[in-house]
């Protein structure tokens, strides 16, 4: 038997929202292991917070470029958030992304790229900066796509400033239509990305591990029914459903039509962009996702500066 500590009872409860008994009952359960401690409370309806996005815990910008059948996203991160407001920074992260997509993307090749102006790598320039900014700072990752015909468009949410922000998207559309219109399209559905964070753009897409994970939640939530097994199948079947038309993209309401999924209005758009349309695959970066973080007691510590 695992010896279940406070810190791990505590930890629980915030990845959950679950009290802390259930959360002390569910590591004892499962000899300590948080994964299944956290399925097994799932199963039993007892947390809050069954699906919990990554945690946003890192400041920074993200930035996004797009030149037509080309598009990168970028990640820099900083200390706190005054420095997503620093125009020196924000100059930097840019030119980054610019960099970025003269490379394509690739994270390697990004870092060890030329920074412009200087005689610096892209990563040597970002460690040259934190005695400017003042800050530790960190070229985090970066992703890009290429297609031809076809556009590929670019969306950023909660803009600090243009092409900067905290949520950035990329879409990458195939086709040889009109270039105006897929662009249109193509960024209603990176708006539509941005919104409700999809796993994959297909079934297919889906890791396997995931939806086994999550056939054995519901098989669980399942038999507290008491129903006998083969309906129980039928209701987890009918759960695994639910859940790809939650987190595949072609199979999620489409935010800007909910009446369609995105699947239907990407056949629905291609009778006005004049050509078939494939989606060839989105990336979706928010700030610091991901990233743990410690957390301070503001109070406590302006309580313990004045008492000296």
């Amino acid at each position: 038997m695992a010896n279940i500590t406070a810190t791990m009872v505590k930890a629980l409860r915030e990845q959950t929202g679950a009290g802390m008994m259930d959360c002390k009952t569910a590591l004892a359960e499962n000899d300590g292991d948080m994964e299944a401690a956290i399925d097994w409370l799932r199963a039993k309806g007892l947390s809050k917070a069954a699906k919990k996005a990554g945690r946003v815990a890192a400041e920074g910008l993200v930035a996004v470029a797009g030149d037509g059948g080309k598009g990168v996203v970028v990640e820099v991160n900083a200390e706190t958030d005054f420095v997503a407001r620093n125009e020196t920074f924000q100059s930097m992260v840019r030119s980054i992304a610019d960099v970025a997509l003269s490379v394509g993307g690739d994270f390697e090749a990004l870092s060890q790229a030329g920074f412009p102006g200087t005689s610096k790598t892209v990563a040597e320039h970002v460690q040259e900066m934190v005695g400017q900014i003042g800050e530790n700072l960190t070229l985090r990752r970066s992703a890009g796509f290429e297609v031809s015909p076809g556009v590929v468009s670019t969306y950023m949410h909660s803009a600090t400033a243009p092409g900067l922000g905290r949520i950035g998207v990329l879409v990458a559309l195939e086709s040889a239509g009109d270039a105006g219109k897929l662009e249109a399209f193509g960024r209603q559905v990176a708006m539509h990305v941005a919104a409700t964070n999809p796993l994959a753009v297909d079934v297919d897409g889906v890791d396997p591990a995931v939806v086994e994970r999550e056939r054995g939640v519901f098989r669980e939530q399942a038999r507290e029914s008491g129903k006998p097994d083969n309906i129980i199948e039928k209701m987890v079947e009918g759960r695994v459903r639910k859940f790809y038309e939650e987190s595949v993209l072609l199979k999620q309401a489409f935010v800007i039509d909910p009446d369609k999924t995105v699947e239907q209005a990407l056949k629905d758009a291609q009778g006005d962009i004049g050509a078939p349309v494939r989606l060839v695959g989105f990336v979706r970066f928010a700030l610091g996702e991901g990233i743990e973080k410690d957390e301070t007691d503001f109070a406590a510590e302006v309580a313990a500066a004045v008492s000296g």
